[in-house]
């Protein structure tokens, strides 16, 4: 699932580039028993699995491990600074713009992914570094979140997008909604594009696009105008 998710699109680029490496591992190859038991049930009683902790604590210490080997063997190489360990659940931090840019200035990013009816406590309080939840439903598993986590924060590594204006203009990347876009035909079944766009004048189209992107969110997302807006754009 995972290989898949990062096989195309602008990632899928930047891995096949160099300018990000993504590695995927399997935790069933850092347990010790011979069935590969990753789960077991809940101490106290209760529905499903949850994941133990010892094949987590094993996978992100042997990836440190290798990220040291690697580090010293290259000093030049990326890898020699701060890493963050993310453990995927839906009772988390919620995912947003700043978050997805705070992940991005790792320079190692580690994702747990959670599944079954959890993950072992220990693993929240003494091996991750942040709790992330890309929002509040519940999926199958982590790798769909992870996924979204890896997307979000590589965009922000230079080189990743061809045009870094397209990630400085993203939605949120202003603490707005992004303003409506149009393209050609500017005629479409009766429905025409706002004349302004057409006009030609590009402070005319910067006043306009704010204005819409102001709109835009006083209607969709109210909640961003509290914290993100001036209080000269709120009236």
């Amino acid at each position: 699932m995972v290989e898949a998710g990062l096989a195309d699109g602008v990632v899928g680029r930047a891995i096949a580039g160099g300018i990000i490496d993504v590695r995927i591992h399997d935790l069933r190859s850092f347990t010790t028993d011979r069935h590969h038991v990753v789960d077991d049930a809940p101490f106290g009683g209760g529905p499903g699995m949850v994941l133990k902790p010892e094949p987590l604590f094993a996978a992100v210490e042997s990836i440190d491990a290798q990220r040291e080997a690697e580090a010293a063997a290259s000093p030049r190489s990326r890898g020699t600074g701060a890493r963050a360990v993310v453990l995927t659940s839906p009772d988390g931090e919620r995912l947003t713009h700043e978050v997805a840019r705070r992940l991005s200035t790792a320079d190692h990013l580690v994702v747990l992914c959670g599944r079954y009816e959890g993950v072992d406590e220990r693993v929240r309080e003494h091996l991750a570094t942040d709790v992330i939840s890309i929002g509040d439903y519940v999926v199958s598993g982590g790798e769909l979140p992870a996924l979204v986590i890896v997307d979000a924060a590589a965009r922000f590594v230079p080189g990743v997008v061809g045009d870094d204006a397209s990630v400085s203009g993203d939605t949120f990347s202003t603490g707005l909604l992004d303003y409506p876009q149009y393209t050609r035909p500017a005629e479409f079944r009766g429905y025409q594009v706002p004349p302004v766009l057409l006009s030609g004048h590009h402070a005319d189209i910067e006043r306009w696009r704010r204005e819409q992107a102001l709109e835009r969110t006083r209607r969709y997302r109210p909640d961003l105008l509290q914290s993100t807006v001036k209080e000269g754009d709120k009236s």
